[in-house]
């Protein structure tokens, strides 16, 4: 329309339409990668973990613990594994590989170290709401650092998660004592699954289920139930580096000249949980 003036006017308010330009598609994988942990370090060992999440990732895998141990010397275990629980040696290589010169920049040890890259295993540690899901109707020790239902510590059945918090069916409960535990996720100090003939049955058939899906189509996947009953349970890949790429400098004392050298160990998860 015209207005008194002459000159073209709008008859009513303009509405523009912008692109969405938030950035790519994220696939299922990406948003697994980008799921945060809920139980996490602290101290050291937090830092350590600040500096090799986002190299893992780049490689396309999630940090699952990092554990500084320093009997016998300092053992520094950093465990990952890709979204869909793998790993294997060839991983634990190539992530040894990315991040050793990465901690030896940022240097968040204070003395030289070994260095160990290794898959969760079996009786992995629970750190993200979705193991909490992915693991429902097996066997979990919990421990928190505020009582909840008057303990610490539980041992029982993972039944999947309610808000904030993952429910647990206790196996060790008295006569008395309540069942069905809703434990806070935020109090949550450290969970992992307790090794058992159906944990191992099942893991073996999802790593079997997973071969099969890279195999593609030309694969019957109805074979993937056929697993043994009994399994060899050192099935953790890992590689293990000994000392620093650089000086070590120790409180109090001299520095010492850390050797790198590395090979391929399995680490075998330990059974008296």
């Amino acid at each position: 329309m015209v207005n008194r003036d002459g000159e073209w006017a709008p008859a009513g308010p303009l509405l523009f339409v912008l692109e969405n330009r938030v950035g790519p598609h994220l696939t299922e994988t990406d948003l697994q990668l980008m799921e945060h942990r809920v139980i996490a370090e602290k101290g050291v060992a937090a830092r350590v973990a600040t500096i090799v999440e986002p190299v893992l990732a780049d490689l396309g895998f999630r940090l699952v613990r990092v554990k500084i141990n320093g009997m016998n010397g300092c053992t520094v275990q950093i465990m990952a594994e890709r979204p869909d629980g793998s790993m294997n040696v060839e991983g634990c290589e190539a992530i040894s590989r990315a991040i050793s010169p990465v901690l030896d920049l940022e240097d968040p040890i204070d003395r030289a170290y070994h260095l160990e890259i290794s898959s969760p295993g079996i009786d992995r540690p629970l750190v993200r709401r979705s193991d909490f899901e992915r693991w429902a109707g097996h066997e979990a020790k919990v421990e928190t650092a505020l009582p909840v239902e008057g303990r610490k510590r539980f041992r029982g059945l993972l039944r999947g998660l309610d808000g904030e918090a993952a429910r647990i069916e206790r196996l060790d409960a008295k006569p008395d004592e309540v069942v069905d535990v809703m434990v806070p996720l935020a109090d949550i100090t450290e969970a992992r699954l307790v090794l058992t003939d159906e944990l191992i049955r099942e893991t073996l058939r999802r790593d079997k289920h997973r071969e099969l899906q890279d195999l593609g189509d030309d694969v019957d996947i109805e074979d993937v139930d056929a697993v043994p009953d009994e399994a060899d349970n050192d099935n953790r890949p890992g590689w293990a580096g000994k000392g620093k790429a650089k000086d070590a400098k120790t409180k109090g004392g001299p520095n010492r000249q850390g050797k790198k050298a590395g090979k391929p160990s399995g680490e075998k998860p330990s059974t008296n949980e």
